[in-house]
């Protein structure tokens, strides 16, 4: 073993030598390690910013939450200041053009938030809107939707508000959520006078509390736990809105973390691949080294020094195009933040990105180098004896079990799930071996059957695909890996897009109206038949608590052992049923049977959800006792059916027989089905004017909230996304370049022989085609597969295969590969033979 000193000064002086090919192996880490410091620096920063925003976020100390009155509370006299909401889903109306939308109003007493403030134009509107006489706040994509502006008309139910300002921010509200849910604001001594507190609508009651400073109000959350848990309240701290809204954007971080990850891997296949040429090349002079007596190990650490030198520039270089990719992630993400976000350099996620990249350039370069080991000074002269299967290398293969262990411990370092992350393992083995298994096999298949009869620039471009140098594997590997994952982000948003498209669909409804009272149900129906409209469906709704499960109520439930308690949720949550004694086209009987109540006395069997039953284990047989408006009903769980959910119709998790309900307080929903979107519009406008209590979903407007929302998570699925082609991209052009001496070889030996620059320049074309249609093509058989078993899986809808999109993708990343392979060989085919000889 030769002294360090020597191994550096070797290593520097082939360095010199190979700068420009080793620069090539660092483009490629780049961009993963930018990805990953960016968004880890982001998180970083998010998470700091959330837990000094908290009070901003949540604007009180404390918050109560119940879908009854609350009624006075022990925390009333304790608290400095008091505010009072009530929220409730309702139609808003704009009495200048009789435009009408669903929306959240929210009608506010007392000076809530504490912390912050709603933000406005004019910034006075804040607080004039309290100052007394009807005066609303609508969020500005309401306005912006129906061209109102402040100083306007906005109806709700039976009052008339005037427009007194835009609604620019609400404390912990992010722009997704004011997509779905637009908010009005009413000051609350009108709300009664709305006429749209009724029975059956979904109301849900606030308080807002600001402590003294002495008073913790987790103390006081665990003091009044137990009184609030049986009154169905929901008490929530500044704590518990810090830990849920940190917990869900750091899931954000890991999830994105994740996604960059994957753009790391293709840099490390690009690593392996660009280090395994460089290793071809370097095996003459290993043996020369070996001739002369230097060890097979400091042969090496010769290389492997040089290695170490890149993969800390290449780290360097990534950590800092990271720092300044986080400036503009806030942009990206903009309409899921609920705070503002602070940009500053996280050193932590530096070090972090520094130390991966390191690690991971030496781990991927080990598996290429340490073929050197096996060069003997026998390969000086028989060139073979240099080469080593990895199937006689044990060392070779603890780096691949190294390899498989780095990924899962990553992944479980970012999931924090054992199963998730082995998961996510098991998904990247498959992904990269189905790539690899498929690369192979086409240079097999080659070899084996390449016609000797195609025309000879055909035939010369395929056989380049599995000559010496070639990057056939590497580059299907990594250009088809991240096709994929751009494949699969567009046909499965296409794919929920088109099933989302009710209105479209001969056979769905595409209006909803609900809390209809039991008095208005003949005159709205009579309304809906007078326009020659169906009524698809007209059903009864009753709202019921439960009590308890086979004689287990609430608190009994509670003193049970955690892991035999139910759910809470069971018995906090309200259930709204319906009575039928059959089954409508989006049902599917599975177990027992539906029942009949025909006789006073006889047992009420009830239908759930299969799903349902089985997340809450609820069983056949079961007995639950229901509490309908203060008056218990025996129930006996009687059969479960299949529910698909993702039809537009009446789809209950509790289904009752008839004869039981009948009389209860109920409200109702009617579907009907319009002809066009000004039909659905005149229909909606006419039911809200004679009925400003009921409200009217139109399926085309969701349908829009929806393709803007996916809209919105797509664009920052695809930016992260767009790390992993361009990580694609600089495996490509880097294999493309370290290959480029091995092509100058083969086409001056072409040249020479009297072939014309056209015929080597159209062997070149040919290749690349060949090449970039095989890649682009694996990747998106490869989505194809994952589209299927996400629609399978976990969206449940029928596979419909994106051949249009697919054709693009194939016609993009093929005519890519072709472009750069081209810009690659130009100088090749323009220059004369004996200047590149020279060279």
């Amino acid at each position: 073993m030769h002294n360090l000193s020597w191994i550096l000064k070797m290593a520097f002086r082939d360095f010199r030598k190979n700068v420009a090919k080793l620069l090539l192996f660092v483009s490629s880490i780049v961009i993963g390690i930018a990805a990953l410091v960016g968004i880890s620096s982001f998180g970083d920063n998010l998470s700091q910013d959330i837990n000094n925003q908290a009070k901003e976020l949540m604007g009180a100390d404390l918050e109560l939450k119940n879908n009854q009155p609350l009624g006075e509370q022990p925390t009333d006299s304790i608290a400095t200041r008091i505010a009072e909401e009530i929220n409730f889903a309702s139609m808003v109306v704009f009495p200048a053009t009789d435009d009408s939308r669903l929306t959240q109003v929210r009608a506010l007493a007392g000076e809530y938030p504490f912390y912050g403030k709603l933000e406005t134009l004019p910034e006075s509107a804040e607080s004039s809107f309290r100052s007394g006489g009807r005066k609303a706040l609508v969020e500005k994509l309401l306005l912006a939707q129906f061209n109102a502006q402040v100083g306007d008309s906005i109806k709700i139910g039976e009052l008339t508000f005037l427009i007194e300002g835009e609604l620019q921010k609400v404390p912990g509200q992010t722009g997704i959520t004011a997509s779905v849910a637009p908010a009005v604001y009413i000051p609350m001594e009108y709300v009664e006078a709305t006429g749209l507190i009724q029975y059956g609508s979904r109301l849900n009651y606030l308080r807002y509390y600001e402590l003294p400073s002495d008073q913790d109000p987790e103390l006081l959350k665990t003091k009044y736990e137990a009184q609030w848990d049986e009154a169905r309240i929901d008490a929530d701290t500044l704590a518990d809105r810090k830990r849920s809204t940190g917990r869900s954007f750091q899931n954000l971080s890991n999830f994105l973390s994740l996604v960059a990850f994957i753009a790391l891997l293709l840099g490390c296949v690009g690593v392996a691949s660009a280090v395994n040429v460089f290793v071809k090349e370097k095996l003459a002079s290993v043996a020369v080294l070996r001739c002369l007596g230097v060890s097979s190990w400091s042969a090496m650490l010769i290389y492997l020094t040089q290695i170490l030198m890149m993969g800390l520039l290449g780290s360097l270089l990534g950590a800092g195009l990271g720092t300044l990719l986080q400036f503009a992630l806030p942009a990206v993400f903009k309409d899921f933040l609920p705070v503002a976000v602070t940009v500053q350099v996280s050193w932590t996620s530096v070090g972090f990105g520094v130390l991966t990249g390191l690690f991971v350039s030496v781990l991927f370069a080990l598996l290429p180098l340490l073929k050197i080991r096996k060069v003997s000074p026998m390969a000086t002269l028989r060139p073979e004896a240099g080469e080593t299967k990895i199937s006689r290398d044990p060392l070779r293969w603890a780096v691949i079990v190294t390899i498989l262990l780095f990924i899962f411990g990553f992944s479980f370092y970012l999931l924090k799930d054992w199963k998730v992350a082995l998961g996510f393992t098991g998904f990247v083995v498959f992904a990269f071996a189905t790539l690899w298994t498929v690369a192979l096999g086409i240079m097999w298949m080659i070899r084996r059957f390449l016609p000797l009869s195609l025309q000879y620039p055909i035939r010369q471009s395929l056989a380049n695909l599995y000559r010496p140098n070639n990057q056939t594997v590497s580059l299907i590997a990594t250009i088809g890996l991240g096709t994929a994952m751009i494949s699969t982000l567009f046909f499965v948003q296409n794919q929920l897009l088109d099933e989302a498209r009710f209105a479209g669909k001969e056979d769905q409804p595409n209006m909803l109206l609900f809390d209809i009272q039991s008095h208005q149900v003949d005159a709205v129906a009579g309304r809906i038949k007078d326009r020659n409209l169906p009524i698809m469906q007209q059903v009864p709704i009753v709202t019921m608590a439960l009590e308890s499960i086979n004689g287990l109520t609430k608190k009994a439930n509670e003193d049970l052992p955690e892991e035999e308690r139910r759910s809470r949720g069971l018995y906090n949550r309200e259930f709204r049923v319906s009575y039928r004694d059959t089954l409508i086209a989006s049902e599917r009987l599975v177990k027992g049977n539906l029942r009949k109540v025909e006789n006073q006395g006889d047992s009420v069997f009830v239908s759930f959800d299969q799903g349902y039953a089985e997340r809450t284990g609820i069983n056949l047989g079961d007995e639950i006792i229901f509490n309908v408006q203060g008056r218990p009903i025996k129930t006996f769980v009687g059969s479960f059916r299949d529910i698909k959910f993702n039809q537009v119709s009446t789809n209950f998790l509790v289904l009752f027989p008839e004869n039981v309900l009948n009389n209860a307080p109920k409200f109702h929903v009617l579907i009907t089905k319009t002809a066009n979107d000004r039909q659905a519009a005149d229909v909606q406008s006419e039911i809200v004017r004679e009925f400003p209590n009921i409200s009217v979903i139109n399926l085309g407007m969701i349908v829009e909230t929806l393709e803007e929302i996916l809209g919105k998570i797509s664009f920052v699925i695809q930016f992260m996304a767009f790390f992993s082609i361009i990580t694609g991209i600089l495996v490509l052009i880097s294999s493309l370049i370290i290959s480029k001496y091995q092509r100058m070889k083969e086409s001056i030996l072409l040249r020479t022989l009297g072939a014309s620059s056209g015929v080597v320049s159209k062997i070149n074309t040919l290749e690349y085609f060949f090449l970039g249609s095989l890649a682009s093509l694996s990747g998106i058989m490869l989505s194809f597969l994952a589209t299927g078993l996400l629609s399978k899986f976990v969206f449940e809808l029928p596979f419909r295969a994106a051949f249009k999109e697919a054709f693009f993708v194939y016609l993009a990343i093929t005519l890519l590969t072709v472009i750069l392979g081209w810009l690659n060989g130009r100088k090749i085919v323009k220059v004369a033979p004996m200047e590149i000889l020279r060279e």
